[in-house]
């Protein structure tokens, strides 16, 4: 049987490549295992309807109502109904999820849940404990091939149009892999900004191949800002996770007083401390009563990143600020993981299901990794499909030089960032466009494009997109790029169709 490719090695990737089995599955992985995975960053854990007290129905509700009127129901339902056996499944991969003292699963309190279903490891190492727990298991699993340091450069289509590989680059040149299916599962946009929790190479490289490829692109303008991002000057920033206002945390200016509801959905809390910090009053967030003493055994990752930066959050409020943490648009997908484009499949942050709408609600993308993870694998277990050969050599986008990276990040921070208008985005797309004719169709512009042209085009507030410009939100409605507009806004020649705001 021939070969799967899954391009990425964070949580979807893996969990995919394991459910696989025994179908043969590659995964390429753009570093190392585990060192530049957004996967392994995360903090508060995964959201599950587990207690006695809850139920997917409720969950299903919470993500619809955090979503901002763009989540699709049926996704929702989908995902909160999968959930507690997909935890079942890690569990069985050995991932430690913390214990309350009868043996029952803890679960945590985070923004814009009714109930406490948020299992976690050890308070704040969820994703690390995740990922560990499955590298483990692919490197010992005789089904999977693993490529490290590896990058996917384009996408290879057939005469028809269907996807059959990816170029790759690694230490010893370029080269093209053959597949009878790519699921891309290649990250987030983070890296697109100055101020992310993301790693750096996280640009937004598999939307940008997708589009190329003729992929439907569905809402690239909703980037969520996470509220507390710890303001220490690192890139990335570290986070403080917001399982630590649901301990009783609270968000406080430099005059001790507060200004927004701790648990209110991320886009209400980024933009209350953007404003906040915006006036010159700072914010903060007060750990010091909820935690305080047990900050090292409780939240060991936050105490790390504050101590590292001369911080003791036992005894001082921890600065914070808005950072680009994750994508809720991405590659268009239906709910097995298949794109528009004939053997290609998305999955994880690169992916856009429906499941988040305009703003992600919290914990739910590790959820939603897994939950399309196992459904592309059930899909394409049996599948029996043959390898083709592309109909011409691919050429290789070109790289961004270091100073250019940092330009484009700092535009897109300070353009489209918590805060949008019409005047500021149209300067950065002005930009971007003059980049693109001095460098060449880099993947980190094309995805720049992609996001700053939807911005554009949304002239209404909904979820993580405020526009100061439209300040109300109009009819809800998602967006999708076809093939045509997505040509128009990476500035191919030859494309002329404008980009539609409306319903798939």
């Amino acid at each position: 049987m021939s070969r799967i490719l899954i391009v990425g090695a964070g949580l979807a990737g893996l969990f995919l490549a394991l459910k696989l089995a025994p179908r043969r599955v590659t995964v390429l992985s753009q570093a190392p295992l585990g060192t530049a995975s957004s996967s392994a960053w995360a903090q508060g854990g995964l959201a599950a309807a587990l207690a006695v007290d809850d139920a997917p129905e409720l969950h299903a509700q919470d993500t619809i109502a955090a979503g901002a009127g763009l989540v699709d129901p049926v996704i929702a339902a989908m995902i909160a109904r999968d959930g507690p056996a997909r935890v079942m499944d890690l569990i069985a991969l050995g991932v430690p999820f913390d214990r309350t003292p009868d043996g029952k699963l803890a679960q945590s309190l985070e923004a814009a849940h009714s109930r406490p279903r948020v299992v976690r490891v050890s308070g704040d190492l969820a994703g690390k404990a995740i990922m560990d727990s499955l590298i483990a298991a692919v490197r010992t699993a005789t089904h999977v091939e693993l490529i490290e340091c590896t990058e996917a450069l384009a996408l290879l289509p057939d005469a028809n149009g269907a996807v059959v590989g990816v170029l790759c680059r690694s230490a010893s040149g370029e080269t093209p892999m053959l597949a009878s299916e790519v699921i891309l599962a290649t990250g987030g946009v983070g890296g697109l900004f100055a101020i992310t929790t993301n790693p750096a190479e996280a640009m937004g490289q598999g939307i940008a191949m997708a589009a190329t490829a003729g992929a439907l692109i569905a809402d690239p303008e909703f980037v969520q800002f996470h509220p507390t991002a710890i303001d220490v000057g690192r890139d990335p920033a570290p986070l403080a996770t917001e399982a630590l206002r649901g301990e009783g945390a609270h968000l406080i200016n430099s005059k001790g007083e507060a200004f927004v509801s701790d648990l209110a959905a991320r886009d209400v809390v980024a933009r209350a401390i953007h404003l906040e910090r915006a006036a010159g009053r700072g914010a903060f967030l007060d750990a010091r009563a909820a935690v305080g003493a047990k900050f090292p055994e409780h939240f060991p990752t936050v105490f790390a990143a504050c101590m590292a930066a001369g911080l003791d959050p036992r005894t001082t409020p921890i600065p914070v600020a808005p950072a680009a943490h994750y994508h809720m648009g991405g590659i268009a997908t239906d709910a097995w993981g298949r794109t528009s484009v004939q053997r290609l499949s998305a999955v994880g942050e690169c992916a856009s299901t429906g499941a988040h709408g305009a703003n992600r609600l919290a914990s739910n993308s590790l959820l939603e990794a897994v939950v399309f993870a196992h459904r592309i694998a059930e899909r394409l277990r049996d599948d029996s499909a043959g390898n083709s050969a592309p109909t011409e050599p691919c050429a290789p986008p070109p790289s961004l030089t270091e100073p250019v990276r940092t330009e484009l990040r700092a535009l897109m921070q300070a353009e489209c960032g918590v805060g949008r208008d019409q005047t500021g985005l149209s300067r950065a797309l002005a930009h971007v466009d003059a980049l693109r004719e001095s460098i060449g169709p880099a993947s980190a512009l094309a995805a720049a494009r992609l996001i700053l042209t939807a911005a554009l085009a949304r002239k209404e507030s909904r979820g993580a997109h405020f526009r100061s410009d439209f300040p109300d939100a109009s009819a809800p409605q998602r967006s999708f790029l076809t093939r045509s507009d997505a040509l128009a806004a990476l500035a191919w020649p030859g494309a002329g169709a404008d980009r539609q705001v409306g319903a798939r």
